[in-house]
C-alpha cells in the first residue's frame, strides 16, 4: 500500500524545482498553496477530524469499535472530498487516495490493528495482518491531525510571510528575515515559532527521472510524517535558492517569486473586474496612475509626509537604519493598497500611515 511507503508525503528536490507526485514545479510551490488554505476550509476540517480522532484514541488502546470505524470512515471520505479540488491536495490522484481510504478504513484494517497492539508485539515483519495494522496506525493520525496542523501552520507562518513580503525580495533579505524571526537556537517551547523549522522527516539521496528530463538526475527525497511538515519543508527549501511568498495587492493571494523582479501581482483573474482582467493587467494600471499620481493627491501627501519625517529623523539619529528601512517600505506598501483599495484608502489607511503606527508595525516585524 503506498501510504506505507510515504509515497504521498514524499517530495524531491533537484536545483530549483520540487517534484512531487510526478509533477515538477518551483520550490515553494505547495508552501505558497497552504497558506492560501481559507480559515473556512480548516474549519471544515476540523470539524470532520473530530471523528477521525475519537476513532484513533480507542484504536491506539485496541479498544475501537465498528461503530467509531464507520464514522471516522464516512468522515475521511468527506475529507477527501472536500480537498479534491483544493491547491496544494489537487494535485494528489482523487481516485488513488479515494481508494487508498476505501481500503483502510475497513473492518478487516481495524481488526488487525486491535490484534498487533493488544499482543505488544513490536515486531514489524511483513505479514499481510502486521502491514495492514501499520498502515491504518499510520495513516489514521495523518489525517486525524490535518485541520489542527494547517490551522497551527498559517497561525505561525503567515506572521513570517508578511515579513517576507516585507523584505528585499533578495536571497540576503530573505534570510536575514528567517534570522530575525526563528530563533537561533530554536527548541520545542510553546513561545517559540522556531520550533515550526524543525521538520520530522528523513533524508535520502536517489537517482530519479525529473518530468522533463530524459535521465535519471540525483535529488534528495525527503519522507514526511505529515503534510505540513511537507510544506513547511518546501517552503524553507524554496527560500534556500530564492524562492519567496508574496501577497497580491489585488486579490490577497500569495504567489511565488522565484526572482529578484520586482513583482507585485499575480496572474489570477482581478476580483470583480468586469473586463476579466488579471491582478497583472489591473495591478500594472494602476501602477501607472501611482506613478502619475499628482504630489498634492491626499494619498500621496500622506506618503510623502511621513517618509519625509522618516528621512529627517535618520538624519537627526533619533531613528536607527534598521528600522527605518522597514517603516519606508511599509508606507509604500500601504500606499499601493490605498491606491488599489478604495475601501482601505477611505479607512484606516491614514491612521496606519502615522508615524506612531508605522514604528510600532516596524518595531514587531524586527522582534
Amino acid at each position: 500500500m503506498n501510504l506505507i511507503e510515504h509515497t504521498l508525503l514524499t517530495l524531491d528536490f533537484w536545483q530549483d524545482n520540487v517534484t512531487y507526485e510526478g509533477k515538477s514545479m518551483p520550490t515553494g510551490t505547495l508552501a505558497c498553496a497552504a497558506l492560501n488554505l481559507s480559515d473556512e476550509v480548516i474549519a471544515k476540517l476540523s470539524q470532520l477530524c473530530m471523528l477521525l480522532n475519537l476513532y484513533m484514541g480507542p484504536l491506539q488502546l485496541g479498544l475501537a469499535n465498528m461503530e467509531q470505524m464507520e464514522a471516522a470512515r464516512a468522515s475521511a471520505f468527506q475529507i477527501v472530498e472536500l480537498l479534491r479540488d483544493t491547491p496544494p491536495f489537487s494535485l494528489l490522484d482523487y481516485a488513488a487516495v479515494h481508494s487508498y481510504v476505501d481500503a483502510v478504513f475497513t473492518e478487516d484494517c481495524l481488526c488487525c490493528a486491535t490484534d498487533f497492539v493488544k499482543s505488544g508485539n513490536l515486531n514489524l515483519s511483513n505479514t499481510a495482518e502486521n502491514q495492514k495494522a501499520i498502515t491504518l496506525l499510520r495513516v489514521l493520525p495523518v489525517m486525524a491531525h490535518l485541520g489542527f496542523s494547517l490551522a497551527e501552520f498559517k497561525k505561525e507562518l503567515l506572521p513570517f510571510a508578511e515579513r517576507l513580503h516585507e523584505s528585499d525580495r533578495t536571497p540576503d533579505g530573505y534570510a536575514a528575515s528567517f534570522g530575525q524571526y526563528f530563533s537561533v537556537n530554536p527548541d520545542m517551547a510553546a513561545d517559540n515559532p522556531g520550533w515550526m523549522s524543525l521538520a520530522n522527516a528523513s533524508v535520502q539521496y536517489a537517482a530519479a527521472t525529473v518530468p522533463g528530463k530524459e535521465k535519471s538526475q540525483l535529488v534528495k527525497r525527503m519522507h514526511y510524517v505529515s503534510f505540513v511538515g511537507m510544506f513547511r519543508s518546501d517552503l524553507f527549501e524554496g527560500l534556500c535558492v530564492g524562492h519567496a511568498p508574496r501577497k497580491c495587492p489585488i486579490c490577497g493571494t500569495w504567489f511565488l517569486t522565484t526572482d529578484a523582479r520586482p513583482t507585485k501581482y499575480c496572474g489570477g483573474l482581478a476580483p470583480g473586474d468586469k473586463r476579466g482582467r488579471t491582478c497583472r493587467q489591473v495591478g500594472n494600471l494602476r501602477g501607472r496612475e501611482q506613478r502619475e499620481l499628482a504630489a498634492d493627491h491626499p494619498l500621496k501627501k500622506i506618503y510623502d509626509r511621513r517618509t519625509n519625517t522618516i528621512i529627517q529623523k535618520l538624519r537627526r539619529g533619533t531613528l536607527d537604519e534598521k528600522t527605518g528601512a522597514v517603516m519606508k517600505r511599509l508606507a509604500k506598501n500601504k500606499l499601493e493598497r490605498a491606491i488599489a483599495d478604495r475601501e482601505y484608502a477611505a479607512g484606516s489607511y491614514e491612521a496606519e500611515m502615522s508615524q506612531e503606527a508605522l514604528l510600532a508595525e516596524a518595531q514587531k516585524h524586527l522582534k
